[in-house]
């Protein structure tokens, strides 16, 4: 029996920066999990994945990642790595998205 679909959003990495993107619903890419676009329809989740994929001069190693909604009604990260990652660089305490809190 097949999965149930999950909400997702679309992940990559910035190819210059390494800095974790996700694809907004203007099809923008933003540094902010929850700027990124929800989507909730598997068929759809994959068309948004392929125009990511196609971006390959500014992005790399894109995918679905499982999301959420918090309480504000953002996208928020469900597992571990999602949750590290939108967290920014760790290779410095005052690195990155790290800096901006």
């Amino acid at each position: 029996m097949a999965r149930a679909f999950t909400p997702k959003v679309v992940t990559a990495n910035d190819l210059l920066d390494g800095d974790v993107i996700y694809l907004t619903k203007n099809g923008d890419w933003s540094r902010k999990h929850g700027a990124a676009h929800l989507l909730t329809i598997e068929d759809e989740a994959n068309q948004w994945l392929a125009k990511a994929e196609a971006q390959q001069e500014m992005l790399v190693g894109a995918y679905l990642a499982d999301a959420s909604l918090d309480d504000d009604g953002k996208p928020a990260p469900i597992h571990f790595r999602e949750a590290f990652r939108a967290k920014g660089p760790s290779n410095y305490p005052n690195h990155g998205k790290q800096a901006e809190l």
